[in-house]
Protein backbone atom coordinates (compact mmCIF):
# COMPACT_ATOMS: atom_id res chain seq x y z
CA UNK A 1 0.00 0.00 0.00
CA UNK A 2 1.32 3.23 -0.53
CA UNK A 3 0.78 5.75 2.05
CA UNK A 4 1.29 9.86 2.40
CA UNK A 5 1.67 11.10 5.68
CA UNK A 6 1.15 14.99 5.80
CA UNK A 7 3.32 16.55 8.21
CA UNK A 8 6.47 15.56 9.89
CA UNK A 9 6.43 16.73 13.58
CA UNK A 10 5.99 14.09 15.99
CA UNK A 11 2.23 12.28 15.44
CA UNK A 12 3.58 12.41 11.68
CA UNK A 13 6.70 11.05 12.01
CA UNK A 14 5.37 8.28 14.34
CA UNK A 15 2.51 7.25 11.87
CA UNK A 16 5.04 7.64 9.24
CA UNK A 17 7.01 4.54 10.79
CA UNK A 18 4.20 2.83 12.18
CA UNK A 19 2.83 2.61 8.09
CA UNK A 20 6.22 1.49 7.39
CA UNK A 21 6.88 -0.94 9.53
CA UNK A 22 3.33 -2.38 9.07
CA UNK A 23 4.63 -2.91 5.73
CA UNK A 24 3.33 0.14 3.57
CA UNK A 25 5.59 1.94 0.85
CA UNK A 26 5.35 5.28 2.71
CA UNK A 27 6.29 8.89 2.02
CA UNK A 28 6.40 11.75 4.60
CA UNK A 29 5.33 15.27 3.48
CA UNK A 30 6.66 18.03 5.44
CA UNK A 31 6.44 21.81 4.41
CA UNK A 32 9.29 22.78 6.64
CA UNK A 33 12.80 22.49 5.92
CA UNK A 34 13.47 20.16 8.41
CA UNK A 35 11.47 17.74 10.55
CA UNK A 36 10.39 18.25 14.28
CA UNK A 37 10.05 21.49 13.80
CA UNK A 38 7.83 22.23 16.74
CA UNK A 39 9.69 19.44 18.84
CA UNK A 40 12.45 21.49 19.10
CA UNK A 41 10.97 24.52 21.08
CA UNK A 42 8.69 22.16 23.44
CA UNK A 43 10.25 22.18 27.47
CA UNK A 44 12.35 25.06 26.54
CA UNK A 45 14.01 23.38 24.13
CA UNK A 46 14.38 19.71 26.46
CA UNK A 47 11.44 18.67 25.32
CA UNK A 48 9.18 16.98 28.16
CA UNK A 49 8.52 13.77 25.40
CA UNK A 50 5.94 12.21 27.49
CA UNK A 51 4.72 11.46 31.30
CA UNK A 52 5.70 7.67 32.69
CA UNK A 53 2.35 7.97 34.55
CA UNK A 54 0.42 4.62 34.63
CA UNK A 55 -2.09 5.08 31.43
CA UNK A 56 -5.33 5.47 33.73
CA UNK A 57 -3.38 8.48 35.55
CA UNK A 58 -2.00 9.41 32.09
CA UNK A 59 -6.07 9.71 30.82
CA UNK A 60 -7.13 11.45 34.05
CA UNK A 61 -4.73 14.40 32.27
CA UNK A 62 -6.88 14.86 28.88
CA UNK A 63 -9.24 17.87 28.98
CA UNK A 64 -10.68 17.11 26.17
CA UNK A 65 -12.30 13.80 24.45
CA UNK A 66 -10.58 11.54 26.88
CA UNK A 67 -12.33 8.73 25.67
CA UNK A 68 -11.45 8.67 22.53
CA UNK A 69 -8.26 8.22 23.68
CA UNK A 70 -8.48 4.58 25.51
CA UNK A 71 -7.41 2.47 22.53
CA UNK A 72 -4.47 4.92 21.13
CA UNK A 73 -2.85 5.38 25.37
CA UNK A 74 -3.06 1.86 25.57
CA UNK A 75 -1.65 0.74 21.90
CA UNK A 76 1.16 2.83 22.72
CA UNK A 77 2.12 3.55 26.01
CA UNK A 78 4.64 5.88 27.77
CA UNK A 79 7.48 3.04 27.56
CA UNK A 80 6.61 1.96 24.15
CA UNK A 81 7.92 5.28 23.08
CA UNK A 82 10.78 5.82 25.49
CA UNK A 83 11.98 2.13 24.39
CA UNK A 84 12.20 3.10 20.60
CA UNK A 85 13.98 6.84 21.61
CA UNK A 86 16.67 4.82 23.95
CA UNK A 87 17.06 2.37 21.15
CA UNK A 88 17.44 4.71 18.19
CA UNK A 89 20.19 6.42 20.23
CA UNK A 90 18.39 8.68 22.71
CA UNK A 91 18.72 8.17 26.25
CA UNK A 92 16.27 9.34 28.36
CA UNK A 93 15.87 10.47 32.13
CA UNK A 94 12.76 10.94 34.27
CA UNK A 95 12.25 14.06 36.15
CA UNK A 96 9.98 15.60 39.12
CA UNK A 97 6.10 14.71 38.42
CA UNK A 98 7.06 11.40 36.17
CA UNK A 99 7.91 14.02 33.16
CA UNK A 100 10.72 12.04 30.79
CA UNK A 101 12.95 14.46 28.86
CA UNK A 102 15.98 12.93 26.69
CA UNK A 103 19.27 12.94 29.17
CA UNK A 104 21.19 15.54 26.72
CA UNK A 105 18.47 17.97 27.65
CA UNK A 106 18.56 18.78 24.05
CA UNK A 107 15.16 18.51 22.40
CA UNK A 108 16.83 17.80 18.67
CA UNK A 109 18.25 14.35 19.87
CA UNK A 110 14.48 12.99 20.31
CA UNK A 111 13.75 14.25 16.23
CA UNK A 112 16.88 12.44 15.39
CA UNK A 113 16.03 9.41 16.74
CA UNK A 114 12.69 9.46 15.11
CA UNK A 115 14.42 10.02 11.86
CA UNK A 116 16.96 7.68 12.39
CA UNK A 117 14.09 5.38 13.21
CA UNK A 118 12.37 6.03 9.87
CA UNK A 119 15.24 5.82 7.68
CA UNK A 120 15.63 2.19 9.03
CA UNK A 121 12.21 1.31 8.37
CA UNK A 122 12.46 2.72 4.63
CA UNK A 123 10.11 6.27 4.88
CA UNK A 124 11.26 8.38 2.28
CA UNK A 125 10.87 11.92 3.39
CA UNK A 126 10.07 15.17 1.15
CA UNK A 127 11.26 18.85 2.82
CA UNK A 128 9.73 21.84 1.74
CA UNK A 129 6.47 20.13 0.17
CA UNK A 130 2.93 21.60 1.01
CA UNK A 131 -0.42 19.56 0.51
CA UNK A 132 -2.46 21.96 -1.63
CA UNK A 133 -5.64 19.39 -1.28
CA UNK A 134 -6.51 15.99 -0.63
CA UNK A 135 -7.82 14.28 -3.79
CA UNK A 136 -10.65 11.95 -2.98
CA UNK A 137 -13.20 10.55 -5.48
CA UNK A 138 -16.34 8.62 -4.77
CA UNK A 139 -15.63 9.08 -1.58
CA UNK A 140 -12.11 7.36 -1.35
CA UNK A 141 -8.61 8.96 -1.61
CA UNK A 142 -6.74 8.35 -4.27
CA UNK A 143 -3.57 11.22 -3.50
CA UNK A 144 -2.97 14.41 -3.17
CA UNK A 145 -1.61 17.60 -5.17
CA UNK A 146 1.42 19.01 -3.28
CA UNK A 147 3.80 21.77 -4.50
CA UNK A 148 6.68 23.71 -3.13
CA UNK A 149 5.72 26.02 -0.10
CA UNK A 150 6.18 29.50 -1.93
CA UNK A 151 4.95 28.31 -4.90
CA UNK A 152 1.36 27.23 -4.97
CA UNK A 153 1.12 27.18 -8.90
CA UNK A 154 3.64 24.29 -9.55
CA UNK A 155 1.21 21.80 -7.87
CA UNK A 156 1.70 17.95 -8.76
CA UNK A 157 -0.54 14.95 -8.36
CA UNK A 158 0.77 12.17 -5.36
CA UNK A 159 -1.37 9.23 -5.77
CA UNK A 160 -1.52 7.19 -2.69
CA UNK A 161 -3.81 4.51 -1.15
CA UNK A 162 -4.15 5.97 2.11
CA UNK A 163 -3.21 9.56 3.52
CA UNK A 164 -2.77 10.20 7.07
CA UNK A 165 -3.25 13.74 7.98
CA UNK A 166 -0.94 14.94 10.87
CA UNK A 167 -0.43 18.87 10.18
CA UNK A 168 -0.93 20.09 13.83
CA UNK A 169 -3.04 22.96 14.92
CA UNK A 170 -2.30 26.37 14.99
CA UNK A 171 -0.34 26.70 18.01
CA UNK A 172 3.53 28.19 17.49
CA UNK A 173 2.30 29.18 13.51
CA UNK A 174 6.31 29.58 12.79
CA UNK A 175 6.67 26.39 12.90
CA UNK A 176 4.21 25.97 10.14
CA UNK A 177 1.40 25.11 12.49
CA UNK A 178 -0.64 27.80 10.89
CA UNK A 179 -3.96 25.74 10.57
CA UNK A 180 -3.49 24.53 7.11
CA UNK A 181 -4.15 20.96 7.93
CA UNK A 182 -7.84 22.35 9.03
CA UNK A 183 -8.86 23.07 5.73
CA UNK A 184 -7.34 20.30 4.29
CA UNK A 185 -9.62 18.17 6.28
CA UNK A 186 -12.63 20.24 5.84
CA UNK A 187 -12.39 20.28 2.17
CA UNK A 188 -12.41 16.27 2.40
CA UNK A 189 -15.85 16.56 4.37
CA UNK A 190 -14.89 16.73 8.11
CA UNK A 191 -16.22 19.02 10.53
CA UNK A 192 -13.46 21.18 12.58
CA UNK A 193 -14.94 22.28 15.88
CA UNK A 194 -14.07 26.08 17.33
CA UNK A 195 -10.81 26.37 18.03
CA UNK A 196 -8.81 28.44 20.21
CA UNK A 197 -5.52 28.98 21.94
CA UNK A 198 -4.79 26.75 25.49
CA UNK A 199 -1.72 26.15 28.12
CA UNK A 200 -1.02 29.56 27.89
CA UNK A 201 -1.16 33.02 29.94
CA UNK A 202 -4.21 35.34 30.87
CA UNK A 203 -4.32 38.94 29.65
CA UNK A 204 -5.57 41.07 32.86
CA UNK A 205 -7.95 44.25 33.15
CA UNK A 206 -5.25 44.94 35.57
CA UNK A 207 -2.63 45.51 32.73
CA UNK A 208 -0.63 48.18 34.28
CA UNK A 209 -0.46 46.77 37.71
CA UNK A 210 0.45 43.26 36.44
CA UNK A 211 3.60 45.30 34.29
CA UNK A 212 4.70 46.51 37.19
CA UNK A 213 4.86 43.26 38.68
CA UNK A 214 6.12 41.82 35.17
CA UNK A 215 8.41 38.57 36.43
CA UNK A 216 7.60 38.47 39.81
CA UNK A 217 6.83 34.25 40.47
CA UNK A 218 4.81 32.74 43.45
CA UNK A 219 5.44 29.50 44.79
CA UNK A 220 2.86 27.34 47.24
CA UNK A 221 0.03 30.31 46.51
CA UNK A 222 -3.31 29.16 46.13
CA UNK A 223 -5.34 30.79 43.07
CA UNK A 224 -9.35 30.89 42.94
CA UNK A 225 -11.27 31.20 39.67
CA UNK A 226 -14.71 32.65 40.12
CA UNK A 227 -17.60 33.74 37.38
CA UNK A 228 -20.48 36.06 37.67
CA UNK A 229 -20.02 35.29 41.63
CA UNK A 230 -19.63 31.49 41.89
CA UNK A 231 -16.45 29.81 42.53
CA UNK A 232 -15.32 27.12 39.77
CA UNK A 233 -11.86 26.32 40.50
CA UNK A 234 -8.95 26.75 43.10
CA UNK A 235 -6.02 25.22 43.51
CA UNK A 236 -2.10 25.45 45.17
CA UNK A 237 1.38 25.87 42.82
CA UNK A 238 3.15 28.48 41.03
CA UNK A 239 1.93 32.10 38.93
CA UNK A 240 4.05 34.37 37.07
CA UNK A 241 2.98 37.97 36.59
CA UNK A 242 3.83 39.04 33.07
CA UNK A 243 3.98 42.30 31.10
CA UNK A 244 -0.04 41.83 30.31
CA UNK A 245 -1.71 39.28 32.92
CA UNK A 246 -0.12 36.15 34.32
CA UNK A 247 1.22 32.80 33.61
CA UNK A 248 3.03 30.13 35.18
CA UNK A 249 2.11 26.67 35.76
CA UNK A 250 -1.14 27.27 37.31
CA UNK A 251 -2.81 29.58 35.01
CA UNK A 252 -1.76 27.30 32.07
CA UNK A 253 -3.46 24.78 33.23
CA UNK A 254 -6.72 27.08 34.06
CA UNK A 255 -6.51 27.83 30.48
CA UNK A 256 -7.22 24.85 29.51
CA UNK A 257 -9.54 23.67 31.75
CA UNK A 258 -11.94 27.09 31.85
CA UNK A 259 -10.06 29.67 29.09
CA UNK A 260 -13.68 28.69 27.29
CA UNK A 261 -15.78 30.35 29.48
CA UNK A 262 -14.14 33.60 28.99
CA UNK A 263 -16.54 33.99 26.46
CA UNK A 264 -19.28 33.91 28.86
CA UNK A 265 -17.31 37.10 30.64
CA UNK A 266 -14.20 38.27 32.31
CA UNK A 267 -12.98 35.56 35.00
CA UNK A 268 -12.06 36.53 38.89
CA UNK A 269 -8.50 35.76 39.58
CA UNK A 270 -8.32 35.63 43.64
CA UNK A 271 -4.49 34.85 45.12
CA UNK A 272 -4.17 34.04 48.49
CA UNK A 273 -0.49 34.85 49.13
CA UNK A 274 -0.01 32.56 52.32
CA UNK A 275 -2.59 29.30 52.22
CA UNK A 276 -0.58 27.63 54.86
CA UNK A 277 -1.61 29.79 57.28
CA UNK A 278 -5.46 29.63 59.13
CA UNK A 279 -7.56 32.82 59.25
CA UNK A 280 -6.86 32.97 63.32
CA UNK A 281 -2.58 32.65 62.33
CA UNK A 282 -2.60 35.03 59.83
CA UNK A 283 -4.28 37.69 61.24
CA UNK A 284 -2.20 37.15 64.39
CA UNK A 285 0.79 37.35 62.17
CA UNK A 286 -0.47 40.72 60.58
CA UNK A 287 -0.81 42.33 63.46
CA UNK A 288 2.78 40.97 65.25
CA UNK A 289 4.81 42.42 62.16
CA UNK A 290 3.05 45.54 62.59
CA UNK A 291 3.21 46.24 66.69
CA UNK A 292 7.12 44.73 66.31
CA UNK A 293 7.90 48.13 64.32
CA UNK A 294 5.39 50.44 65.02
CA UNK A 295 7.60 53.27 63.76
CA UNK A 296 8.55 51.74 60.55
CA UNK A 297 6.16 52.50 57.21
CA UNK A 298 3.61 50.05 56.57
CA UNK A 299 5.34 49.35 53.52
CA UNK A 300 8.68 48.05 55.26
CA UNK A 301 5.94 45.52 57.53
CA UNK A 302 4.50 44.23 54.69
CA UNK A 303 7.57 43.60 53.13
CA UNK A 304 8.08 40.22 55.95
CA UNK A 305 4.81 38.74 54.26
CA UNK A 306 4.89 39.08 50.40
CA UNK A 307 7.34 40.54 47.88
CA UNK A 308 7.83 44.23 48.10
CA UNK A 309 7.00 45.15 44.69
CA UNK A 310 3.56 43.06 45.71
CA UNK A 311 3.28 44.53 48.80
CA UNK A 312 3.35 48.42 47.09
CA UNK A 313 0.46 47.00 45.20
CA UNK A 314 -1.19 45.45 47.64
CA UNK A 315 -1.12 48.73 50.16
CA UNK A 316 -2.49 50.85 46.86
CA UNK A 317 -5.56 48.73 46.64
CA UNK A 318 -6.25 48.86 50.41
CA UNK A 319 -5.99 52.46 50.12
CA UNK A 320 -3.35 53.00 52.55
CA UNK A 321 -0.46 55.28 52.06
CA UNK A 322 2.91 53.21 51.77
CA UNK A 323 4.62 55.89 54.60
CA UNK A 324 2.10 55.46 57.10
CA UNK A 325 4.05 54.63 60.65
CA UNK A 326 2.73 50.72 61.46
CA UNK A 327 1.53 52.37 64.97
CA UNK A 328 -0.78 54.31 63.17
CA UNK A 329 -2.83 51.02 60.84
CA UNK A 330 -6.23 51.23 61.96
CA UNK A 331 -8.38 48.11 62.65
CA UNK A 332 -9.69 48.54 59.60
CA UNK A 333 -6.62 49.46 57.38
CA UNK A 334 -5.45 45.68 58.94
CA UNK A 335 -8.38 44.02 58.18
CA UNK A 336 -8.27 45.40 54.48
CA UNK A 337 -4.58 44.16 54.21
CA UNK A 338 -5.52 40.60 55.82
CA UNK A 339 -8.84 40.06 52.57
CA UNK A 340 -6.07 41.22 50.21
CA UNK A 341 -3.50 38.86 52.02
CA UNK A 342 -6.57 36.30 51.31
CA UNK A 343 -7.87 37.64 48.19
CA UNK A 344 -5.95 39.67 45.68
CA UNK A 345 -8.11 40.51 42.73
CA UNK A 346 -7.16 40.41 39.11
CA UNK A 347 -10.33 40.27 36.62
CA UNK A 348 -9.13 38.13 33.26
CA UNK A 349 -10.43 39.08 30.22
CA UNK A 350 -8.50 37.02 27.37
CA UNK A 351 -6.19 34.60 26.33
CA UNK A 352 -2.58 35.11 24.77
CA UNK A 353 -2.62 34.40 21.52
CA UNK A 354 -1.25 31.01 19.56
CA UNK A 355 2.02 32.44 19.11
CA UNK A 356 2.67 31.61 22.73
CA UNK A 357 -0.05 29.15 23.38
CA UNK A 358 1.51 25.19 23.78
CA UNK A 359 -1.19 23.43 21.73
CA UNK A 360 -4.83 24.06 19.96
CA UNK A 361 -7.84 23.17 21.59
CA UNK A 362 -10.59 22.30 18.93
CA UNK A 363 -9.95 20.14 15.54
CA UNK A 364 -11.20 17.45 13.92
CA UNK A 365 -13.96 16.24 15.08
CA UNK A 366 -13.42 12.68 16.98
CA UNK A 367 -17.10 12.14 16.36
CA UNK A 368 -16.42 11.68 12.72
CA UNK A 369 -12.72 9.43 13.28
CA UNK A 370 -12.75 5.62 14.41
CA UNK A 371 -11.00 5.86 17.70
CA UNK A 372 -9.68 1.98 17.40
CA UNK A 373 -7.83 3.05 14.20
CA UNK A 374 -8.03 7.00 13.72
CA UNK A 375 -9.40 6.35 10.28
CA UNK A 376 -11.92 8.47 9.33
CA UNK A 377 -15.87 7.54 8.92
CA UNK A 378 -16.21 9.61 6.60
CA UNK A 379 -13.48 9.39 3.56
CA UNK A 380 -11.87 5.65 3.09
CA UNK A 381 -8.23 5.87 3.04
CA UNK A 382 -8.11 9.07 5.13
CA UNK A 383 -6.73 8.72 8.96
CA UNK A 384 -5.26 11.74 11.69
CA UNK A 385 -3.69 12.09 14.03
CA UNK A 386 -2.28 14.33 16.70
CA UNK A 387 -2.71 17.90 17.62
CA UNK A 388 -5.18 18.28 14.77
CA UNK A 389 -7.41 16.45 16.10
CA UNK A 390 -10.27 17.71 18.98
CA UNK A 391 -7.97 16.30 22.01
CA UNK A 392 -5.72 17.81 24.49
CA UNK A 393 -4.31 17.73 27.64
CA UNK A 394 -2.56 19.22 30.12
CA UNK A 395 1.28 19.99 30.63
CA UNK A 396 3.53 17.46 31.48
CA UNK A 397 4.60 15.30 28.43
CA UNK A 398 0.39 14.56 28.18
CA UNK A 399 0.29 16.46 24.78
CA UNK A 400 3.70 14.54 23.18
CA UNK A 401 2.02 10.88 24.43
CA UNK A 402 -0.97 12.10 22.39
CA UNK A 403 0.80 12.53 19.63
CA UNK A 404 2.77 9.05 19.55
CA UNK A 405 0.18 7.37 20.67
CA UNK A 406 -2.24 8.13 17.98
CA UNK A 407 0.19 8.34 15.24
CA UNK A 408 1.06 4.79 16.25
CA UNK A 409 -2.46 4.14 15.92
CA UNK A 410 -3.18 5.50 12.94
CA UNK A 411 -0.20 4.42 11.07
CA UNK A 412 -0.41 0.83 12.05
CA UNK A 413 -3.89 0.12 11.30
CA UNK A 414 -4.16 1.30 8.03
CA UNK A 415 -6.15 -1.39 6.42
CA UNK A 416 -9.01 -3.48 8.49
Amino acid sequence: MNVIVIGGGAAGMMAALAAAQAGHRVLLLERNEKLGKKIYITGKGRCNYTNSAPVEDALSQVVSNRKFLYSAFYDYTSEDITQLLEANGCPTKEERGRRRFPASDHASDVTAALARAMRGAGVKVRLGARVRKILVKDGVVTGVSVSPDKEAGQAETLPADAVILATGGLSYPSTGSDGDGYRLAAEAGHTVTPTRPSLVAFTAEEASMCRRLSGLSLRNILVTLRQNGKKIWSEFGELLFTHTGVSGPLMLTASALYGGRLAQGPIRLEIDWKPALTDEQLRARLLRDLESGPNKSVRNVTGGLLPASAGKELLGLAGIPEEQKAAQVTREQRERIFSLLRAFPLTLTGLGGYSEAVITQGGVSVREVDPSTMRSKLVSGLSFAGEILDVDALTGGFNLQIAWSTGHLAGSRLEG
